[in-house]
């Protein structure tokens, strides 16, 4: 006889990366992790400010230049934010959030002269950076610490 739905829902809930991940990373590695992801959010959307205005762009923008190939590298490249997210315990919400942010970034941007626009405007990667910051210092004793240091803020 088939399993009732909410056995079957308890079983889904039970994420085998929980507890496995997190807590049991040893001290300082989700800091020297979180500090990797953070350099490569800033190097993707902010590491180069145009002279003379206050626009701030990153590799990813300057990939996007080129068409097609560009952006699929950049997204490659932001995936493995997402993938240290879940590698450091974020649960599949925050995970799919994102994705949805990489995947937004890279779709529109691979549109000729509007995606790259968009490029410059939407940080994606700082975005992903500030979602696992703020879940982290809401999930503080899961992850074994009190809060992350970062130099920025995002409006998400």
């Amino acid at each position: 006889m088939a399993e009732p739905m909410s056995t079957m829902f308890e079983r889904l809930d039970r994420s085998s990366f929980d507890g496995r991940f997190a807590g049991s990373l040893p001290a300082g590695e989700f800091d020297e992790s979180f500090a990797r992801i953070e350099a490569l959010a800033k190097i993707l959307d902010s590491a180069i400010r145009i002279p003379g205005t206050s626009v701030v762009m990153g590799v990813d923008a300057v990939l996007g230049l080129v068409p097609v190939i560009g952006d699929a590298i950049s997204g490659a490249i932001a995936s493995y934010i997402i993938w240290e997210a879940r590698r450091l315990g974020a649960p599949r919400w925050l995970i799919a959030r994102m994705a949805m942010n990489t995947a937004l970034d890279t779709a529109v941007g691979s549109i000729p002269i509007f995606g790259d626009m968009f490029d410059v405007a939407y940080k994606s990667n700082l975005k992903n950076v500030a979602l696992l910051k703020r879940h982290a210092d809401k999930h503080s004793a899961r992850y074994g610490r009190k809060t992350i240091d970062t130099a920025y803020t995002v409006e998400a």
